[in-house]
């Protein structure tokens, strides 16, 4: 069984994301959608919120699995004996960052591949931080995330 890893901050969780899983849920028998948990990092969404906003939004994917994680990309690729980390890329910028992320997971894998996948179009300039952005502006973030984050963003403007 082929099995790929996902990860991310998915704070929240976008189409962007919805879109790249789709597209290496068909690629692989097996996906790991992981949010990764980094201390230097402020999250509007606690641990368990995000994951409950993956497992809502990959719930039609029977192949894709949820969960966080707080160690180093290479150890959970290691533990989990995934043959491929399936980035998305949206940019130039993105890709430089992630060329050298791969050649690291790979050194500390024995040999893990990375797949980039290139962000669907219209999809190049979407990330958690602008659907933050949009959203904190007053922008309507309806066609950017899924129904749920929607709901727990507007929920979280009524009670500040």
């Amino acid at each position: 069984m082929k099995t790929a890893l996902v990860s991310g901050s998915f704070d929240p969780v976008t189409l962007g994301h919805v879109d790249l899983v789709e597209r290496a849920a068909k690629l692989f028998d097996r996906i790991l959608v992981v949010s990764f948990i980094n201390p230097e990092k402020t999250y509007r969404f606690s641990e368990e919120q995000r994951v409950v906003f993956m497992a809502d939004a990959f719930s039609h994917l029977p192949n894709v699995e949820v969960g966080h994680y707080s160690g180093m990309l290479y150890e959970l690729a290691l533990e989990k004996e995934v043959c491929a980390i399936v980035r998305g890329v949206r940019s130039n910028q993105d890709l430089d960052y992630e060329i050298e992320m791969a050649e690291y997971n790979k050194l500390h894998t024995n040999g893990c591949e990375t797949i980039f996948l290139p962000a669907t179009k219209g999809l190049e300039s979407l990330s958690s931080s602008a659907v933050k952005r949009c959203f904190d502006a007053g922008e309507d973030i309806s066609q950017l995330v899924t129904p749920m984050v929607a709901a727990a963003l507007q929920n979280e403007k009524k009670e500040c």
